[in-house]
């Protein structure tokens, strides 16, 4: 067992908090987390931790701003309780696809929660599979960043992909890095889907560049949100000639009306890991297939608590 270390968690997904200490060895550090009748939040730590290196895993996801409000209170009990350091462990980070002022008189939300997050006094973070990349540097606090790739190359491995009969599609151009990174690792080939969003939530496919013709094609994206583009890209593929089509993506948001679109689709396996916890309706649905991170992340907290390097988990 693991000295002077301690692992909390809110509410937005105690059951890969529970993974993750399984994993370091170590029981789950006593907090309740509860609400006051007006619905405020209310946080009190049930252990010494002074001098203690506290680790708080919690992804801001549905309810976002509750789970973000837990996340900053829970920070700020461990300070006034003087913790030997705060790690912030947020495996899904809410408000990363405002990170950019893509409209005028529009908020940088992504900036202002990692703003948040450090004036609440944590010493360092760790996200897993940002909306973008450059969001590390909205941190003036150390930043760790993960993938989930290797367990979602894993579980695609176990399905038959890979080689030269599998194409792996990006379902808009600014995921194409990351399609690459697949397609580097399974031998695949590449495809991209020429994507215009006419308004919010709202996705059109115009093109499909690149040949998936009698191919077995995944597409793979970081977030499956209201899985419209999911569906309309699966779609597309299939009347464009492919043998099959499945998808794989790290957070499943599944909000609205996403778990019945991806029944209604064409795609025959949806693989998620467990950053966000699933709702009953997306647990059963027979095509979504979850796989965890749990001992991901709970490499690099031992590795943050001993002081040890992480950089070979960023691949």
């Amino acid at each position: 067992m693991l000295k002077s270390l301690s692992i909390f968690t809110g509410n937005s997904n105690r059951a890969l908090a529970d993974e993750i200490c399984k994993f370091v060895d170590i029981p789950l550090g006593r907090a309740d987390v509860t609400h006051f009748s007006d619905g405020e939040i209310y946080v009190e730590i049930g252990e010494n931790v002074r001098g203690v290196n506290c680790f708080v895993v919690q992804p801001t996801c549905s309810p976002p701003n509750q789970s973000l409000m837990e996340l900053l209170i829970m920070i700020d009990a461990l300070k006034r309780a003087s913790a030997g350091s705060i790690v912030a462990i947020i495996p899904y980070f809410g408000y990363a696809r405002q990170d950019r002022k893509a409209k005028p008189r529009t908020p940088i939300t992504a900036k202002l929660v990692a703003n948040l997050i450090t004036a609440a006094g944590a010493d360092r973070a760790l996200a897993m599979d940002l909306h973008a990349g450059q969001i590390q540097g909205f941190f003036d606090i150390p930043f760790d960043h993960l993938y989930a790739m290797p367990v979602l190359i894993d579980e695609l491995r176990v399905l038959g992909f890979g080689g030269e009969q599998t194409v792996v599609v990006s379902p808009d151009a600014g995921g194409v890095e990351r399609a690459r990174a697949f397609s580097k690792r399974l031998g695949a080939g590449l495809a991209i889907i020429d994507k215009r969003r006419p308004a919010p939530n709202v996705s059109e496919i115009i093109n499909i560049v690149g040949d998936v013709r009698a191919r077995k094609a995944v597409i793979v994206d970081d977030i499956i949100d209201t899985a419209g583009t999911l569906s309309n890209a699966a779609h597309a593929i299939v009347n464009a000639g492919a043998a099959s089509v499945s998808a794989c993506s790290t957070h499943a948001v599944f909000s609205g009306k996403a778990v019945q679109r991806i029944e209604d689709s064409p795609l025959q396996h949806v693989v998620v890991t467990n950053t966000i916890p699933l709702s009953d309706l997306g647990a059963a649905c027979s095509k979504v297939r979850v796989k965890s991170v749990g001992r991901l992340l709970g490499e690099a907290i031992k590795r943050i608590h001993h002081g040890d390097s992480i950089s070979s988990l960023f691949v």
